[in-house]
């Protein structure tokens, strides 16, 4: 049985194993991850040519309440979509909701271009560091950052650790 579903916003180039390793563990865990992209349908492919996936959502069609938590992976991919106005609103309602938002690598980007990173503390890939510290962030360079719902992490490296905590964060099934 799911214990719900996880929005994973994934475009072009994204780091495969940030993908992959996350999603893994919260699949065997019990939770539901829906790819939430451009264009529902269009396939994907990750940087290193290791993963294609299929968008099951499109940005258009995701809505806020159909999800538990929200999952960034980097790579390239954050950066393409943070020039889309729809995913850097969806990143901004799960906030507002105080939903688990783990982002890791370049996933913090998306963080970024909405306005949210002034006053938290989070972590990232290490060229993504100094622009979340110039827009007034406590940046930590550690494995994972944990800050109120927030889950941060930095690199592939990371990731046992990055999807422990995230997990964590997602709590207890519901009753």
């Amino acid at each position: 049985m799911s214990r719900g579903r996880i929005a994973c916003l994934l475009g072009e180039d994204f780091e495969d194993s940030e993908f992959r390793i996350p999603c893994d563990h919260l699949s065997a865990a019990g939770w539901d991850v829906e790819i939430v992209g451009a264009e529902a349908g269009a396939e994907l492919t990750g940087k290193q040519r290791r993963e294609r996936v299929r968008v099951q959502k499109s940005i258009g069609a995701a809505k806020l309440e159909d999800y538990r938590a929200l999952l960034i992976p980097g790579g390239y991919s954050p950066d393409h979509l943070r020039a889309d106005a729809r995913f850097v609103d969806l990143v901004r309602a799960f906030d507002a909701a105080a939903k688990p938002i783990a982002a890791v690598c370049h996933g913090p980007q998306l963080l970024l271009t909405a306005g949210l990173v002034k006053g938290r503390k989070l972590t990232a890939w290490p060229t993504v560091q100094g622009d979340l510290r110039q827009a007034g962030a406590e940046v930590s360079d550690e494995p994972v950052v944990v800050d109120r719902n927030w889950i941060t992490s930095r690199k592939p490296a990371d990731l046992d650790a990055f999807s422990r905590a995230f997990l964590g964060a997602l709590g207890p099934p519901p009753a």
